[in-house]
């Protein structure tokens, strides 16, 4: 026997994205600043939560890919935060979770049958795009060590240190963020509502993951930082300015200025 699917409307369907957006905030929040073991079995009841309802509501295709686009953030929650990590030398850290989010993004593409020019990742006017977001990174890396003030990784400034951070932030989490947030995301948002909705969301939901740094200044910057890289990607059509300006912002974030503000750039 074939059960029938409950009906949705617009406003309702609307009502049940924004309910998947308030449970990862609170999710996270509970991760952060309560209890990181409540905060993933949190992350896995939305995830699951998520795929009963849409799989027993019946409403437009768009809610349904922007549902199941914004189950990846507690999807790789649980990854990332759960898996034993310790195993790893700690150099190699920061690609392996980069990997396992950016093998959730792809999965989601295969099984939405997304191209990669759907998701942005074209070759057209590489070189400019990338420069442009260079230049713009230079320019915000500064302000968010400002607000972190991270200190040096390594007793001194080493170059293969810091061509290894340009690899790790650029291909790894600029593009595993950029993929998940923009090209995916932000696309389904839009598609559901309209441009300036999937801009803002994707953004609250960047500046939301952010929220383990423990500074409302780092969440206000990300919040700021994802409506930049949407707008990037929005106007150009393409990733590529986005990635780069995200990866070299996080170059002088950490590989960069803080070995200059401690006297070992010279």
């Amino acid at each position: 026997m074939k059960l029938k699917k409950l009906a949705f409307n617009k406003i309702q369907a609307t009502v049940f994205i924004l309910s998947i957006f308030l449970a990862i905030i609170i999710a996270e929040y509970i991760f952060t600043y309560r209890d990181a073991g409540y905060g993933i079995v949190l992350c896995l009841f939305v995830t699951i939560a998520i795929y009963v309802l849409i799989s027993v509501i019946d409403m437009e295709k768009s809610f349904i890919n922007a549902a199941e686009s914004l189950a990846i953030i507690p999807l790789y929650v649980l990854f990332t935060s759960s898996l034993p990590w310790f195993f790893i030398d700690q150099q190699f850290l920061l690609p392996a979770i980069y990997s396992i989010i950016l093998a959730l993004c792809f999965w989601h593409m295969h099984e939405k049958n997304l191209e990669l020019h759907d998701v942005g990742l074209k070759g057209n006017d590489l070189l400019k795009y990338a420069m442009i977001g260079i230049l713009i990174g230079i320019f915000t890396g500064p302000i968010e060590h400002w607000v972190l003030k991270p200190a040096p990784s390594f007793p001194t400034f080493e170059l293969k240190y810091l061509l290894r951070d340009i690899v790790y932030m650029t291909f790894f989490v600029g593009l595993g963020e950029e993929l998940l947030f923009r090209g995916l995301i932000q696309n389904d948002l839009i598609k559901t509502f309209d441009t300036k909705t999937g801009i803002l969301g994707q953004a609250l939901l960047f500046a939301v993951m952010h929220m383990t740094w423990r500074s409302p200044l780092e969440i206000a910057f990300t919040f700021f930082a994802g409506i930049l890289f949407g707008i990037l990607y929005h106007r150009t059509g393409t990733l590529t300015a986005s990635i780069t300006f995200h990866g070299m912002n996080n170059v002088m974030l950490v590989s960069i200025l803080p070995y200059y503000f401690a006297g070992l750039l010279i």
